[in-house]
């Protein structure tokens, strides 16, 4: 899986952009998605808060924002566009790869990590794993969703070896 990772705060460790990229490709393993594109921006609480409130209206910081991509819905070639324009093809199997962006509050996961009693980099870990099922269309909306998720995503912490202390 091809991962763009930016550090808007200049603040984010090696380490930490190394174990970001290590489990995030973990994690498309997991599910299968090896072949997908995404990218992840380490952002402020103040970035933080502007995103969620333009995306999704909550006037407060968050831990993360998982932005999913989905193909404009008013697109529409037919087989003999495609086939006449080789170009066209290479260019939706692109679009066709990208999952979606997630942005990553250091200041929020400094605060939950401490507030959590584990490790930063375990909080940090999470929220990665977190967002990256996110843009792969998991949620948490009913108690079976919720499962589904949260069972897949301690899954993978665990696997991976980001465990609560």
């Amino acid at each position: 899986m091809y991962i763009e990772i930016i550090d808007e705060t200049g603040q984010v460790s090696p380490e930490i952009l190394k174990q970001t990229e290590e489990i995030l490709q973990f994690a498309a393993e997991k599910i299968e998605k090896s072949d997908k594109e995404m990218a992840v921006t380490f952002v402020t609480n103040e970035e933080s808060h502007r995103l969620n409130l333009e995306y999704r209206g909550i006037d407060r910081p968050t831990d993360v924002i998982s932005l999913e991509y989905k193909p404009e819905s008013g697109i529409y070639f037919d087989e003999d566009d495609i086939e006449a324009d080789p170009t066209l093809a290479e260019m939706l199997s692109e679009m066709d790869a990208y999952l979606g962006a997630l942005f990553i509050s250091i200041d929020k996961a400094r605060e939950q990590a401490q507030d959590f009693g584990h490790s930063f980099e375990r909080e940090m870990g999470f929220l990665a794993v977190h967002g990256f099922l996110h843009i792969n269309g998991y949620d948490h909306y009913t108690p079976e969703e919720e499962a589904e998720m949260f069972g897949l995503q301690e899954d993978i912490l665990k696997a991976y070896g980001l465990t609560r202390q």
